[in-house]
């Protein structure tokens, strides 16, 4: 067999794989791919030099970059699909410019950094362009930006044939050496959240269920608090002074930021670490406008929410609270909260053998990630 039809062969059988796996199994084939090109290369390459090289690459939330004698520099990009990440018809373009750059501002917190510099993509198609949609957009992304001191450095504009699309690459800086990852875990650390978990979630349903109606105010109406559900699905708030903060005092010994929800996360976590984990499900910080009694003598839909909290807080992505660890002799150093932002204890973590249970009713139950996947057609 000639080595061309070898190659054809295995080409052949890399894409029959890729229709049949996880998006997360597909991007640990690229990390492998990737580590096996990178022992291959000399370390005289010419994209590595004794100012620059590279600490960490695929598999954290962000890459880590030697930059300097007392700065690392992290860089991290995130893609964002219409009809896949987000409907124009249910997200204002201000929101969607201002959660283009949250979801980086909260993969650059994760890793410990401050966020300094953004380079954004966007294409549109040609009846887009013809609105407001993008002077709007950057309108809500550059008021992101000012409340962080981050500056636009570059990007690019395109046309696409149908739908938007958007790329968003965010870059910051970290003391040298203090980039928290999420492999640092080690079993007896105490796992914290920021924040509270499951409004993203709820304010999805609300969008998804309520897209007949004739206008945003009047989706919004539906009951007390939904307004601020759907919030923090359009407009996140990245815990930038959270990440800052454990990675400058070294008091996090692995982060993650929860996009995927809190089971997936902890499980991305864990794995990279090597341990297990036990979550208390009755100390999750549960989004307190999902048990609101305002909310639910009114409306039946809120009861229904009600009746999923705790799946929404622990399946439901998109909160962008930071899930992290603390050594037990570093616990009381933390703050209650952090520009009126809490942490809250939710568990800790066990060996690996483990694995990841939740405690429910004085039992342990298994935790399994139910999140959204991108090519299960699960949500």
């Amino acid at each position: 067999m000639s080595d061309e039809s070898g190659q054809r062969r295995r080409s052949a059988a890399t894409r029959s794989r890729s229709h049949s796996v996880s998006e997360f199994d597909f991007i640990g084939r690229v990390r492998r791919l990737a580590a096996r090109r990178s022992a291959q290369t000399p370390s005289s390459h010419s994209s590595l030099t004794h100012h620059s090289s590279l600490v960490a690459g695929i598999g954290d939330d962000a890459a880590i970059f030697r930059s300097g004698a007392k700065t690392d520099t992290v860089v991290t990009a995130d893609l964002l699909v219409e009809d896949v990440d987000f409907r124009l018809k249910t997200c204002q373009p201000a929101a969607l410019g201002q959660k283009a750059l949250a979801v980086s501002l909260s993969d650059i917190a994760a890793m410990g950094a401050r966020p300094r510099w953004a380079l954004l993509s966007v294409g549109v198609p040609p009846k887009v362009w013809k609105t407001g949609f993008l002077d709007e957009f950057y309108e809500g992304f550059f008021r992101l930006a000012r409340e962080h001191d981050v500056t636009l450095i570059g990007g690019d504009v395109s046309r696409t044939p149908g739908r938007v699309v958007i790329d968003s690459i965010v870059l910051g800086e970290v003391e040298r050496g203090r980039a928290v990852m999420r492999s640092g875990a080690r079993v007896g650390d105490q796992i914290f959240v920021t924040g509270s978990l499951g409004g993203a979630a709820a304010g999805l349903r609300l969008l998804e269920g309520a897209s007949a109606q004739a206008d945003e105010a009047a989706r919004r109406s539906y009951f007390y608090g939904a307004a601020d559900l759907v919030g923090r699905q359009t407009r996140p708030a990245p815990r930038v002074e959270w990440g800052a903060m454990l990675g400058g005092m070294r008091l996090a010994t692995a982060m993650i930021d929860i996009s995927d929800g809190l089971a997936s996360d902890l499980g991305h976590l864990c794995r990279e670490s090597r341990v297990g984990a036990r979550v208390h499900a009755d100390l999750l910080p549960i989004n307190r406008l999902l048990t609101d009694d305002r909310a639910l003598r009114r409306n039946p839909l809120a009861r229904e929410l009600r009746s999923k909290a705790l799946s929404l807080a622990t399946q439901g992505g998109e909160d962008f609270e930071l899930l992290f660890t603390v050594r037990q002799r570093d616990v009381a150093k933390l703050p209650r909260e952090l520009g009126g932002v809490p942490a809250t204890w939710i568990g800790e973590i066990r060996e690996r053998k483990f694995g990841m249970k939740i405690v429910r009713d004085e039992k342990d139950h298994t935790f399994e990630p139910r999140g959204f996947e991108h090519f299960s057609g699960r949500r």
